[in-house]
This record gives structure tokens, C-alpha cells and sequence, in this order.
């Protein structure tokens, strides 16, 4: 059955803020009035940049030595705490990363301390410590792996094989050894959400259809919660960076409509669809359109089942429609990028024809209600004040089966 789509707070294509809340860290209760049966958040991109700064965002000495931009994803995750979703999900680039996390060279005590793996998973841990809290509070955390995780720069790090960004297996690893317990610890999922995480199989990943050749077990995979259905993408597998595994993608979502899905969630680091912010328009290609026939087969996909595609990578939040480069047609879809969690923002501060919310910190709130209905919440606050404002609703969608 293909959903629906309503939105709600639109204005002329332009996001539309709506009165502030008079205090500006309060719950923002997502569930009021409402009768909901699952939610979720979802943000990415918390990373801090040593080489791109921002006057709203400096570097801190303590962020300068953990590279995360503690003070606005701090405040993300104390609303998000307060609001109680039963998941997060973390659309990547959680670290700065782009090292090579294999075996240091030089093993000599300071030759490990100074190498790519130490710096890697010193990173995850500071991470792995911010979002602690809400595991302990209601609210299952779920890492999705971003480029700064599995890619090697060579701007970066020396040890990277090839020049250029580029996935390297040891990274992946690195992935698994620091996220490897939350992809999916079944027993602590239903203590803390309350209901099952049902038909996850580390096996159910990509394979050499999709150009995937090296062991994506926790980096993609998928899972049931009651009737909607949860499909988390890695978008920059060894080899086939910037890409979606619409194979396996198309076989994942079939399986799960078979056994009843209602609702079709996707979640990957990279966008099908680039939001081209400013006038004249920011241009360039940043996911999937950078490859016309892959982007094409991930929105036939999203059409079909009447999916919702989650991601980041730029810096910046914005509920859109994904075009087709093949064909320049909308699709009726939504893709919710939440690429705002605190890292330097991609729109600077002057650029002609910005949308407020462009410069907003923010993320979205999911609900999935018993009638059938999905809210989509996006909640922000302002970057370009030295205090941030108040959080605000900035923007509902309303999914209806």
C-alpha cells in the first residue's frame, strides 16, 4: 500500500519556525495528546573540524583535543533526553576519523599513542560517553556508520593507502570494535525500548551485487520493532564510497513487507538527493546523485514502499524531496537530513539567500501512532546566536497510511 504524504508548516518551499517556547531546554513533549506506538530521533554529524571552524562553533580546548562539538550536541541530547524517544539514530560522522585504525607502524609507546587507531578510538569513547546517559534513561542509541568513520584521508593521515577519501577495511573494523555492541544487543533493546528488535541477522548485508566486497556485518543491516521496519545503510563501503546498496536495499525491503511492515525507515550518512542551499544555489553533488543510476534505483525504492530516507553529511537540516539528476522528477518521498548535530556548518554565515533554518542545530522526532499515521517533528535552534535562542518546532510532516 503506498502512503500518503502530508506537510505540515510549509511555506513557498520555505521551512516555517513556529512561536518559540518560552523555555528554551523544556521536554517540547512529543507525545502529548497523541497515542503513539514507537519514536525515534534522529541526527548526525557532531564531528568537530580542526581545519573548518565557525564563528557560532570555535574550538574549544577540550573539543580541540576530542574533536566533537560538545557544546551544541550536549544540548541536542539533553531535549532529546527530556522528550524520551524510544531510539536514536546517529547518522554518522560521530568522529573526525579519516586516519587509517590498522596496526601502528611504529610500535614504540609513543609511536601507538600518536598513531591513527589510538586517535580513532579515543574519539568513539568521548562519543560513546555523551550519549551514555540516554541508554540509561529510555532511549536505545543506534550508530550509523558516516564517511569520517570508515573513509582515510590523506589530507589527514599519512597512512592512508590511496590519495583522496577513500574506505579502507581497517576502518570498518574500527567501526565494529567501537560500535559492535549497541548493533543489536537484543536483550538490552527490549529492556530498554519495551518491545523486541525482531528478524536482525548479522549475516543480512550487502554483497558483490551491490560492489561490495568486504564484511559489512554491523555497518548495514535491519531490523523489525512491531510494524514498521528500520534499514540502516553504511554509504561508503571499501571500494563503492558514495554509494546505496540498492540490491540488497530491494531484497531487504521486500522480506520485510512480507512479514507485515507497515512503515519503511532508512538511514544512511550520505544523501540520495544533495540540498542545494543559498542564491545562487550551492552546487555539486555530496551522495548518491553523484551517480545518476544509483540514486535513480534508491528513490524507485523509497516510491515503492513509501519510505523515508534519514540522513547527513551536510552540515545543515532540511526536509525535502529527493530529485532525480536522471530525470529532474520529484519523488513524493521524504528525505529528512539532520546533518546538524554540531559540526561547522556547511551554509556560512553571509551567504545570499539562506533559509533561517539553514544554520539551525537541530534534529527530528518520529512517531509512529496508532491509527497509522507517522508524525515528523524537526526541532531546532539557532546557530547564529551566541546562546543558541530557544529550541523551537520548526517544521512537522505528517505520514498518512
Amino acid at each position: 500500500m503506498n502512503r500518503h504524504f502530508i506537510s505540515l508548516a510549509i511555506a513557498a518551499g520555505v521551512l516555517v519556525a513556529s512561536p518559540a517556547f518560552a523555555d528554551r531546554e523544556r521536554s517540547l513533549d512529543i507525545n502529548a495528546n497523541e497515542d503513539v506506538v514507537l519514536s525515534f530521533a534522529t541526527v548526525g554529524d557532531s564531528r568537530q573540524d580542526p581545519t573548518t571552524q565557525d564563528p557560532s562553533s570555535p574550538l574549544t580546548a577540550q573539543d580541540a583535543i576530542w574533536l566533537q562539538s560538545t557544546r551544541p550536541f550536549s544540548r541536542i541530547l539533553r531535549t532529546i533526553q527530556a522528550q524520551k524517544p524510544n531510539m536514536l539514530f546517529f547518522n554518522g560522522d560521530m568522529i573526525m576519523g579519516y586516519g587509517n585504525a590498522d596496526q601502528p607502524q611504529d610500535l614504540t609507546l609513543d609511536g601507538i599513542l600518536k598513531s591513527d587507531v589510538m586517535k580513532t578510538t579515543k574519539q568513539y569513547a568521548f562519543w560513546r560517553g555523551m550519549v551514555a546517559n540516554l541508554m540509561e534513561t529510555g532511549t536505545y542509541v543506534v550508530p550509523v556508520a558516516g564517511n569520517h568513520e570508515v573513509q582515510c584521508s590523506d589530507k589527514v593521515s599519512a597512512a592512508c593507502p590511496k590519495k583522496g577519501k577513500n574506505a579502507v577495511p581497517a576502518n570498518e573494523n574500527a567501526w565494529r570494535a567501537n560500535m559492535g555492541d549497541l548493533i543489536i544487543d537484543a536483550g538490552r533493546f527490549q529492556s530498554i525500548v519495551g518491545t523486541p528488535a525482531s528478524n536482525f541477522s548479522v549475516t543480512n548485508v550487502p554483497g558483490a551485487a551491490d560492489h561490495v566486497n568486504t564484511d559489512q556485518r554491523q555497518l548495514s543491516f535491519s531490523f523489525d520493532v512491531g510494524d514498521s521496519h528500520f534499514t540502516v545503510i553504511n554509504t561508503d563501503p571499501v571500494g563503492y564510497d558514495s554509494h546505496a546498496p540498492v540490491n540488497w536495499i530491494a531484497t531487504d525491503l521486500a522480506a520485510a513487507k512480507t512479514r507485515g511492515a507497515r512503515h519503511f525507515f532508512l538511514f544512511g550518512h550520505k544523501p540520495a538527493s544533495t540540498y542545494a542551499y543559498g542564491n545562487p544555489p550551492a552546487t555539486g553533488a555530496s551522495g548518491f546523485d553523484a551517480d545518476p543510476a544509483n540514486q535513480s534505483a534508491f528513490i524507485d525504492l523509497l516510491n515503492a514502499y513509501g519510505a523515508t530516507y534519514f540522513c547527513g553529511h551536510e552540515h545543515t537540516m532540511r526536509a525535502m524531496h529527493p530529485v532525480k539528476v536522471s530525470d529532474g522528477s520529484v519523488s513524493p518521498a521524504w528525505q529528512i537530513l539532520v546533518g546538524s548535530g554540531g559540526s561547522p556548518f556547511d551554509p556560512k554565515q553571509g551567504t545570499p539567500g539562506l533559509v533561517p533554518t539553514d544554520r539551525y542545530y537541530g534534529w527530528a522526532n518520529v512517531k509512529v501512532l496508532r491509527n497509522g499515521k507517522v508524525h515528523i517533528d524537526m526541532f531546532g535552534f539557532d546557530g547564529n546566536t551566541a546562546d543558541y535562542g530557544q529550541t523551537q518546532l520548526v517544521q512537522r510532516i505528517v505520514l498518512a497510511q
